[in-house]
């Protein structure tokens, strides 16, 4: 029987030191593509069509824990580096009324509106009803999101150390 070649979208980057890791960025690709697809139209069946993916990440940082939120700290937990894509985010976001922004010292503050937090609490309902359950019947089980999420995180690391070294190049 033959061993099963790995699947990856570019043969010449399977070649190298780590083919393994060449089949993880493919899983990320297909990953990736799939969650903001789902993040969309998740939030457009709980009543918010229109919304991008970084939108959607962005509301959900802020209504997280009830509390305002600098937006340094939202860049901070989204690792995003370009700060106008968050700025243009919670324009639309506030514009939509799904949030509120005020002043302290010379910081924007973030919090989720009432109806930023009903939306929120209306796209956990959709996401429970069409995502999480079919995932805990039918998915891995809880264990191993859990390490996928830490292997996740500490990959991460290792990309965005290597994106610091390219940027030396």
């Amino acid at each position: 029987m033959a061993e099963p070649r790995p699947v990856v979208s570019s043969a010449h980057l399977a070649a190298g030191a780590s083919p393994g890791l060449s089949e993880v960025e493919y899983g990320l690709i297909l990953a990736g593509h799939a969650f903001q697809r789902w993040m969309v139209l998740c939030a457009a069946a709980a009543g918010a069509a229109g919304l991008s993916p970084v939108e959607v990440l962005i509301l959900h940082t802020v209504h997280h824990r009830g509390r305002a939120k600098r937006q340094a700290e939202i860049l901070l937990a989204l690792g995003i580096e370009d700060a106008h894509i968050a700025t243009y985010a919670i324009r639309k976001l506030d514009a939509a009324g799904l949030v509120a922004t005020s002043r302290q010292g010379k910081e924007k503050l973030v919090s989720a509106t009432p109806a930023g937090a009903a939306f929120c609490a209306h796209y956990a309902e959709v996401r429970e009803r069409l995502l999480a359950g079919a995932v805990r019947d039918s998915g891995p089980p809880a264990a191993a999101l859990s390490e996928l999420a830490g292997l996740l995180r500490a990959l991460s690391g290792f990309y965005d150390q290597a994106s610091r070294a390219a940027a030396t190049l």
